[in-house]
């Protein structure tokens, strides 16, 4: 899932691929609160899952991977 993340931001903000990691803060790689909308969507529709309205956002890189591994199904199409 690391590397849809690293395709999907560098598609959207530009930002190289190569420094994203677990811990990047969103912010610092210029994933705003409309950006983050729009990839926890391609996510749920990647992994046919609902993302709870009550999550807190998340901060880092492996913060939405860890949401999103604890709700995809055990067998996820086109991982």
């Amino acid at each position: 899932m690391l590397e849809l993340l690293k395709e999907f931001i560098q598609r959207r903000v530009g930002t190289p691929a190569e420094p994203i990691t677990l811990e990047s803060k969103l912010e610092a790689i210029g994933v705003d609160s409309l950006m983050l909308l729009d990839l926890m969507f391609d996510l749920e529709d990647k992994y046919k899952v609902r993302m709870p309205d009550d999550i807190p956002r998340p901060e880092t890189v492996g913060d939405l991977i860890a949401i999103f591994e604890k709700l995809k199904p055990t067998t996820a199409p086109n991982e």
